[in-house]
């Protein structure tokens, strides 16, 4: 996949975007825990109430309070809190007061003077373990800190202990702080919250609206975090389908282009098949992790890391249950991507086979229906399909046994944790708030890798799939314009020259053409003839560079057609090729391919020179009749008339016919060729035919033997000298026909 990177370039900052909302949408997910910890912790079991810190108390639990600290301690409280009395409140401020506090009216209250969250933090760590301390002793008795202190029957202890000597008051200070380090601080939280709360309501507070506020506003906070995290989540779906279908697109755009300038040495090595696979199906595979990568294998690391880091913060003493669990999932994960991998491979291949396998049947329906060999077609389509459906089946076994492996490993580890939490819970250790936020930590830690398994279930056919695209990209053409190209010269124009050429093709060892010499002169027909196989197609295919010569040179009008650009090369010649191409559109779209702006006049022109009028005019629609792809409504003779008006209508300075008028019944071949002589008279011809009747009237005609010049001369002339072309003329005409 990282071969592709460099495509990314265009949706930069798309990605950029994804990227910070994921880590947003990851913050708020990863908040909601511990507010929901909050939530059973402080706003169910402990009514509300946040910390140790009370806003309020009777003055007299606050001297109790305070007898349990340290000198600075005790200085700092006293500092923080503000002493209400009704004998020197004013009226007004009573009258405020009392109806918060309505214990006022008997008894002076101590009321929290600061807001700072900082210093209400360092006020929770100093009173938390003095209210444990005065619980203590309210519940137990001096007894329950010091057994060497005796207390007088009906005696207030804490009147006892404000009355001791300071030796011995620090003394009962040091037995209680031994005494409550050993207690877990989640328990010494508790008696704190629990003292406070039935102070508040010895107050006259009401507690009710204490816990409903504090429920409220943890609730209200998790709600907008799920309605952030709900919006980044959809933003970062439409930012990560447009990304993906932009990235799909321009990889498609890329893949064409480079396809159109490959030449057939590579159209040789990647088949037709194999390059529409990768076009689409592999492009689709791409399009579809992109749209997923950034939605799930982006967010998770956000997740997991961030889980873990939660954890650690929170809670270590379970710590060891997720590693585990991720240490197991990891493995899982090695091994299905180890299993997975050459398989997608494989996959892949298997595509193009049965792609290759499908568009081969379909393009010889006919044929196989007149020879009766529906029966081995359908065998052979089976076997490739077979063979892809077996592939497919072994990687979605391995899916399918991940799955259940993966959720049965969650459910374990939720199981191992209430097990191990609740014995904490029961200790001491843990509150009920946090054992739950644990849990679901440990389910966003085991969801994120979750998350990283199913994307390595797309992974390996993507990346795998992201190669064959990249092989196509990197892929050199072996035809291709030299940086410092040269410019035709304007005194010359269409003349061919062959110098000493010999041709093989890439990875063969036997020479196809060798040693070809000849010129084709402008205002003559050059027409090349032999059996089946010696050459005659490959070599016009020289040039215009569908292949490179081997050795010795081509040239068009003095250069040689590997110094021009293959543009200014092309420009100059028309081709028919063996096989009449025709594309989907009209009869005047496809004679107007080369040039739009023609007018009709001259496509009625073109076409009548091509001896297409009998079967265009015979239809209503005429110049407009359409043509499906390739042709296929139209008859062989047709299309190659067809494509000779395309061919003149670009008017070039050579013309190039690669048995292109072998569909034509003789008679139309005689007019046609007739018609051709009118409209080609100053350009060159390049004819390549098996019949002699076409080019028994040729200025030029070069027979050809297994890829050598046999003879070369006028039809008279190879009569006379050239037994391979006298062989092949006695084989098509009577003697009676040569006279």
């Amino acid at each position: 996949m990282g071969k592709l990177i460099r495509y990314m370039g265009p949706f930069a900052w798309s990605v950029v975007a994804i990227l910070l909302l994921l880590f947003g949408r990851a913050m708020a997910d990863l908040s909601l825990p511990s507010y929901m910890s909050n939530i059973v912790s402080v706003g169910i079991q402990a009514g509300g109430i946040e910390n140790a810190v009370p806003k309020a108390v009777p003055a007299s639990e606050f001297s109790r309070i305070t007898l349990f600290m340290l000198a600075a301690d005790k200085d700092r409280v006293t500092g923080d809190y503000r002493l209400l009395d009704k004998a020197t409140l004013s009226a007004d401020d009573y009258a405020k007061y009392v109806k918060s506090y309505p214990l006022l009216a008997s008894v002076p209250v101590e009321i929290l003077n600061i807001s700072d969250k900082n210093e209400i933090t360092a006020l929770d760590g100093i009173l938390v373990k003095p209210i444990a301390i005065v619980v203590a002793i309210e519940k137990g008795g001096l007894s329950s800190i010091s057994e060497n202190i005796t207390l007088p029957e009906g005696a207030d202890p804490f009147t006892v202990i404000s009355a001791l000597p300071p030796a011995q008051m620090q003394n009962i200070l040091n037995i209680a702080n031994e005494q409550f380090n050993s207690i877990p601080s989640t328990l010494l939280n508790q008696y704190a919250t629990s003292y406070i709360l039935a102070e508040y309501k010895a107050l006259g507070m009401n507690t009710g609206n204490i816990q409903k506020a504090y429920m409220l506003r943890i609730g209200g906070i998790m709600l907008l975090l799920t309605i952030a995290s709900a919006i980044a989540a959809v933003i970062v779906g439409f930012l990560s389908a447009r990304v993906a279908a932009g990235l799909g697109r321009d990889l498609r755009q890329k893949l064409f282009v480079k396809v159109s300038d490959f030449s057939n040495t590579e159209f040789d090595k990647f088949s037709t098949a194999s390059l529409i696979t990768r076009s689409t199906n592999d492009i689709t595979q791409i399009q579809l992790l992109m749209a997923m990568m950034f939605q799930f294998l982006f967010y998770a690391p956000f997740i997991g890391v961030g889980g873990i880091i939660k954890v650690i913060n929170a809670d270590r003493s379970m710590l060891w249950i997720i590693a585990a669990a991720v240490g197991a999932l990891l493995t899982l994960m090695a091994l299905m991507f180890t299993l997975a991998l050459p398989k997608f491979n494989i996959l892949q291949k298997l595509v193009d086979k049965l792609n290759l396998v499908m568009r081969e049947i379909l393009t010889g329906l006919m044929v196989i229906r007149a020879f009766n060999t529906q029966a081995h077609e359908e065998k052979k389509f089976e076997a490739a399909n077979t063979d892809l459906m077996k592939t497919g089946l072994f990687i979605n076994r391995l899916i399918v046994f991940m799955v259940p492996a993966m959720m049965f490993l969650m459910n374990g580890v939720m199981i191992l944790i209430v097990w191990v939490g609740g014995h904490q819970v029961d200790a001491g250790h843990m509150q009920v708030g946090d054992l739950f936020a644990f849990i679901q930590y440990a389910v966003l830690i085991i969801m994120s890798f979750m998350m990283v398994s199913a994307m390595f279930i797309m992974l390996p056919r993507a990346s795998v799939s992201a190669g064959r695209i990249h092989e196509v990209l990197t892929t050199d053409p072996v035809i291709k314009d030299k940086p410092d190209a040269r410019f035709f010269p304007g005194e010359t124009r269409g003349l061919v020259e062959f110098r000493n050429v010999s041709f093989k093709y890439p990875s063969a060892e036997d020479y196809v053409l060798k040693n070809i010499s000849f010129t084709a002169r402008p205002g003559q027909t050059t027409a090349f003839i032999g059996s089946t196989g010696s050459g005659k197609s490959t070599l016009v295919n020289l040039i215009p560079r569908f292949y490179d010569a081997t050795e010795g040179q081509v040239l068009v009008d003095g250069v040689d057609v590997r110094d021009v650009r293959q543009h200014d090369l092309r420009e100059k010649i028309g081709y028919v090729s063996q096989k009449a191409v025709l594309f989907s559109g009209t009869i005047s779209n496809n004679i107007k391919y080369a040039n739009e702006l023609m007018s009709d006049s001259d496509v009625a022109r073109y076409a009548e020179t091509a001896q297409a009028l009998d079967f265009i005019t015979t239809s209503a629609e005429a110049y407009e009749t359409g043509v499906s792809q390739g042709g296929t409504n139209l008859s062989g003779g047709q299309k190659q008339r067809l494509a000779i008006a395309r061919a003149l209508a670009k008017q070039p300075e050579i013309y190039i016919f690669d048995d292109a008028l072998s569909a034509l019944d003789f008679k139309t071949d005689a007019a046609l060729r007739k018609a051709l002589k009118k409209e080609t008279f100053q350009t060159t011809m390049l004819i390549v035919t098996q019949r002699v009747s076409t080019i028994m009237g040729a200025e030029q005609i070069v027979a050809l033997d297994e890829g050598k010049v046999s003879g070369i001369g006028t039809h008279q002339e190879l009569m006379q000298t050239c037994e391979v072309y006298r062989e092949i003329v006695l084989s098509q005409l009577s003697a009676e026909e040569l006279v």
